[in-house]
């Protein structure tokens, strides 16, 4: 198994993990982390497949660069917007949503 491959299966492993916590989870800032930690995954894939055998491709990690700081910028807008609500509602997770009503008899 040559290393930009582990780098790849270990990109994959992570996006399940945070797939898993982002639909599993309930509270907003433990979803954060799990996006954040996917987001980590798919920059691992994007570094470890596209090698060549003249060395690294220079475009995806542009890329992954790029994403990273917009990861960290989203990161702190996410944060601000939870923080908003955790004081307007007082909950640190969502409400669920009331299921429509459809076996109403009138």
């Amino acid at each position: 198994m040559t290393t930009p491959l582990l780098y790849a299966l270990a990109g994959a492993l992570l996006c399940g993990i945070g797939l898993f916590g982002l639909l599993w989870l309930r509270h907003l800032l433990r979803k954060l982390l799990a996006f954040n930690i996917m987001g980590s995954g798919v920059f691992l894939v994007m570094v470890g497949l596209p090698q060549h055998q003249s060395g690294p491709d220079p475009v995806p990690q542009a890329l992954v660069l790029t994403g990273i700081v917009v990861a960290i910028a989203a990161t702190a807008l996410a944060v601000v917007l939870i923080r908003r609500y955790y004081h307007l509602s007082g909950m640190s997770s969502l409400e669920d949503e009331p299921s429509p009503r459809g076996d109403d008899p009138e």
